[in-house]
This record gives structure tokens, C-alpha cells and sequence, in this order.
């Protein structure tokens, strides 16, 4: 079983315009679209429709929209009541594919639906083989929850993924020296934030066909504790880097639609090449596969596997040697 964790979800309403978004402009929406999100239910959507055995983890009252959303969609769930509603998002693609996000803030978890939705975490410590962990954090949770998840579930015999950004992000990188999940899943910009490095600089780097910097803030992390680093870096495609090597992954060409549920996307086709036993370069190329297969379909629509061309992705091996210091 593959446990997904969203202590922030969503109902993403994703819609359309035919032209540039024009700020102050009256537009017209040529399609529009609601799906139950949040990170981690798009990890669980997209393993679901691999046939992957899944349970989405979340805050929602039984009442709520989302709940009814998922059921419609068939994700398998397990909520914790929560007060509040379930947040709308709202993400505005153009034709060539740039979408903008807005992102309310969620509903605030007391203190009792916060111990509640730790404690269903840790229930699944011995059935799950992943638990992935992702998303923002609504209002009442401390910034410190992944990390102190991740703590608490060390030494468990399930693999640990958190994709976060922010303090949550800051506060995991913090807590190495005690606990590190098995996989993390940062951005170029997210990466750069961790190391002290610049973002435009590692963006620039690899757009020139250059990801020594980058492997060279992963193994920074790796050499404070970290064991998996997967950064994905949008059209250039993806590096992994672990203790045993790095790897660049290029993307095929596509027409891109929407980047909504990319990167969640990238790391439901990493967990589900881990689950089957690949090893890291095929995990990337399965990784960069899933992203890619989702950048190109429209809205916050996942990709089914017979959407994704797994061997369309190159993977080259990075050699020590061609890492800058």
C-alpha cells in the first residue's frame, strides 16, 4: 500500500484562456475544470490509475465537497473531520502552456484534528510501503510537522517522501541530523533556498546543459543527511542524486498545456518505478516520464500509464569528475 498525506487539500479549479492572460483584461475561458488536488491526492490519483493499491490521507469533513469529489473520481480515502471547508484553488493556463496559480490558505486544523491526522500517519507505519508526504501546511500547523513526522516514523520499515516547499521545507532540512526521509522533492528554486545558492544560477546552468550545480547543492544536502534528492527542474527534465551517484534525465519533446500536477505527477512515477523494484536511473526516467506526460494534457488532468513513453526519457550518468566543487 502507498499512503499519500495532504494536510492541505483542494478542489483545483483549473481554466483555460485561448490567449495571454492580460492583467486588468476581461477574458474569455474557452474550458474549465474541478478535480480533487492538493499534492499529495494527485500522487494518489496518478498511482491509482497505474493500479496501484493507494489510500489518500486528509483533513475534510464527511460533508464536504472534496469528499464527494474523491469518491466521483474512485480514490480510495481516509479523512480526519476537520471544522473548515476544503479549499478551492485556482490555476489559469494560456496556450502555450503558462499557468498561474492562485492558492487559498485551507482550512486551520485545531489541536485535536492536527493529533488526529498525526496519529493516522503513524497507524499506517507497518501496512504502508511508502507514505509520501506533500504540500503546504493550513493555518494551526506548525511548520515543523513533516519533519517531526518524519522523526517519529524513523526506523519504520515503510519509505518516507516529502515534496514541501517554504518553512516546512526549512524546518525538514533542520532536522537531519535526526531524521531525513528517504526521498525529497524539491524544485531548482527550492534546492537553492537550502544551500544558500542562487536559482537563476542553477536554472541557467542546466539550461546550458550544465547540472554540476545542482548535484553540487543535492550532495550538499546528502552530505547533512539526506538519502535521496529527486529536483525537478520543469522543461530541462529532472536529476537525481543519492550516495551512490547522480543522474541527469532529459524530457521529450511536448506541447505543453498545463503544469498543473507535473511535479506531483513526476513523483507518483518515481514511487511507482521504487515499488517495482527499479533501480535510481529508472526511477528518474519513469519520474521525468510521468511529468512530461502530464505537462502535455490539459487542467489538473494525471496521466494514465498508457499516456506516459517511459523510454522517450534519456538518462545520462553524471560522473564525479564532471561535478563542479
Amino acid at each position: 500500500m502507498i499512503v499519500t498525506v495532504t494536510p492541505n487539500p483542494s478542489i483545483d479549479r483549473t481554466v483555460s484562456l485561448g490567449a495571454s492572460l492580460v492583467r486588468g483584461a476581461v477574458h474569455r475561458v474557452t474550458s474549465a475544470t474541478s478535480e480533487p488536488g492538493g499534492k499529495g491526492v494527485n500522487v494518489a490519483r496518478a498511482l491509482g490509475l497505474a493500479g496501484l493499491d493507494t489510500v489518500a490521507v486528509l483533513p475534510a469533513g464527511d460533508d464536504d465537497a472534496m469528499v464527494t469529489a474523491l469518491r466521483a473520481a474512485g480514490v480510495n480515502f481516509r479523512t480526519v473531520p476537520v471544522g473548515g471547508v476544503v479549499r478551492t484553488n485556482l490555476a489559469i493556463t494560456e496556450a502555450d502552456g503558462t499557468t498561474t496559480k492562485l492558492n487559498e490558505p485551507g482550512a486551520a486544523l485545531d489541536a485535536a484534528a492536527l493529533d488526529a491526522l498525526t496519529h493516522t500517519v503513524l497507524s499506517y507505519a507497518e501496512s504502508a510501503s511508502w507514505i509520501v508526504l506533500s504540500g503546504s501546511l493550513p493555518p494551526g500547523v506548525p511548520d515543523d510537522w513533516y519533519a517531526d513526522v518524519v522523526a517519529r516514523l524513523a526506523g519504520a520499515p515503510c519509505q518516507l517522501a516529502v515534496d514541501t516547499s517554504e518553512r516546512p521545507l526549512d524546518a525538514l532540512a533542520a532536522g537531519f541530523g535526526t531524521a531525513a526521509p528517504d526521498l525529497m522533492k524539491p524544485n531548482a528554486e527550492e534546492l537553492a533556498g537550502l544551500v544558500g545558492a542562487s536559482p537563476e544560477e542553477l536554472e541557467d546552468a542546466v539550461a546550458q546543459g550544465d547540472p554540476s550545480p545542482v548535484i553540487s547543492a543535492a550532495n550538499q544536502l546528502i552530505e547533512r543527511g539526506a538519502k535521496t534528492i529527486l529536483v525537478t527542474l520543469g522543461a530541462a527534465g529532472a536529476v537525481l542524486v543519492d550516495p551512490t551517484g547522480s543522474w541527469m534525465a532529459a524530457p521529450p519533446p511536448i506541447t505543453p498545456k498545463s503544469t498543473v500536477g507535473a511535479g506531483d505527477s513526476s513523483l507518483a512515477g518515481y514511487v511507482r518505478a521504487a515499488v517495482g523494484g527499479a533501480e535510481p536511473p529508472r526511477r528518474l526516467q519513469m519520474a521525468v516520464a510521468y511529468g512530461s506526460a502530464a505537462a502535455a494534457l490539459p487542467g489538473s488532468a494525471l496521466p494514465a500509464p498508457s499516456q506516459v513513453d517511459v523510454n522517450a526519457v534519456r538518462v545520462f550518468s553524471i560522473t564525479p569528475s564532471a561535478v563542479r566543487p
